[in-house]
């Protein structure tokens, strides 16, 4: 008996399996099509059908003009609504932000503003441009995040000048890399502060180097490090939730806030909510509501830009058109990094959308294409 109980059992468990197997194979043959797309999270609750949406971003990871995207979240009223990742990147990737960066140090500045250790329109405290005559030092603050100081400056390969020649290249990689305030504090007066526009990661960082000498006055690599990081951790990241991010110096302890700041996609899409909702988590204003406004207001000299952030606006002519000025909301701002590093910013739609990649410049254009089609998806809330 207790053989023919032993048989019976197993065949039992032999049948239980082939059916359990039976049920997965009818399971993954019935998937919905939007987990076809690849999502590794998606709600059911969204504002926008998942099976459109799914079809939206489908092609920013298939189509060879649009490559290369590494990841997609989409975010609505403070809710993950749609996660997409690339081969071999996923939730816990960290991302290099590239000049996303220079909008966390728009923001970094604020908190320093708001704190009474730094004045917007005061002349820039950069003891290398105190000589008796020195045009530089009427270069305030206002000026360097508006991106018209008037200091010199090439930005990447233009003209006669090749990439390894250009300032922002040198200044991170070449002969500035160990101490990159020195090397963008030495730039001479190209024009009239005020005058013009020129985007430059230079003035950043001289924005980084002024707000490191107010939290410390060493000159001890390690300890300005250290004084920024606790500032940038305790005021921004941590009460953000951005659990991931983390910042490179150079070796004189300066930040790398023009361009090298790592986080995964959750945690800049975390960064993207904080500004849509004025510098407030969870009804806590970590920011004053007015410094995202200064932000999101046009510079006097490029409508498209204003404090270290991208406006949806149309451009002067000549220069290169940035988001979609025609073809989305023109309250639309976000945070943009070199070859298509994406924090886009909807207030009206109540949205946040990052695009995370490497794409280089001939494909941007269709790249900006995608993405305005995926932000008419969603309806205007306000």
């Amino acid at each position: 008996m207790k053989f023919v109980r032993s048989a019976m059992l197993k065949s039992l468990s032999l049948a239980s399996v082939l059916l359990l197997a039976s049920c997965g194979g009818a399971q993954a043959e019935k998937r919905p099509d939007w987990e076809k797309h690849g999502f590794t999270q998606y709600a059911a609750d969204g504002p926008v059908d998942r099976q459109k949406l799914a079809a939206a971003v489908a092609p920013l990871f298939e189509d060879t003009d649009k490559s290369e995207t590494r990841a997609v979240l989409i975010m609505h009223n403070g809710k993950v609504i749609a996660e997409r990742y690339g081969a071999d990147y996923g939730p816990e990737t960290r991302f290099i932000s590239w000049s996303m960066a220079k909008s966390v140090t728009g923001v970094l500045l604020g908190m320093m503003v708001a704190d009474g250790r730094l004045s917007l329109d005061d002349p820039a405290l950069v003891s290398e441009w105190q000589s008796p005559g020195d045009p530089r030092s009427k270069i305030s603050l206002r000026r360097l995040v508006h991106m018209e100081s008037g200091l010199q400056h090439t930005e990447g390969a233009e003209g006669d000048t090749p990439i390894y020649e250009a300032d922002t290249p040198r200044m991170l990689f070449l002969d500035g890399r160990d101490n990159v305030a020195r090397f963008a504090e030495g730039h001479p007066m190209e024009a009239r502060t005020g005058e013009q526009f020129e985007y430059s990661t230079v003035s950043t960082h001289i924005i980084n180097d002024v707000m490191t000498r107010s939290l410390t006055d060493s000159k001890n690599p390690d300890i300005r490090r250290d004084a920024m990081l606790e500032y940038l951790r305790g005021r921004l990241f941590e009460p953000v939730g951005m659990t991931s991010a983390f910042a490179e110096f150079d070796r004189s302890g300066t930040m790398l806030g023009g361009s090298m700041i790592h986080a995964t996609a959750r945690d800049w899409a975390k960064f993207g909510e904080f500004l849509r909702n004025k510098g407030a988590v969870r009804r806590a204003q970590l920011l004053p509501a007015k410094w995202i406004d200064f932000m999101r207001t046009s510079s006097p000299n490029d409508p498209a830009y204003g404090g270290h952030l991208w406006l949806n606006k149309t451009r002067p002519d000549g220069r290169d058109s940035v988001l979609f000025p025609d073809k989305a909301p023109s309250d639309i701002f976000a945070a943009l990094g070199h070859l298509g590093q994406f924090v886009i910013v909807s207030p009206g739609q109540n949205l946040v959308v990052v695009r995370l990649g490497k794409t280089d410049k001939p494909n941007m254009d269709p790249v900006n294409d995608q993405l305005a089609k995926i932000l008419k998806l969603f309806p205007r809330t306000s």
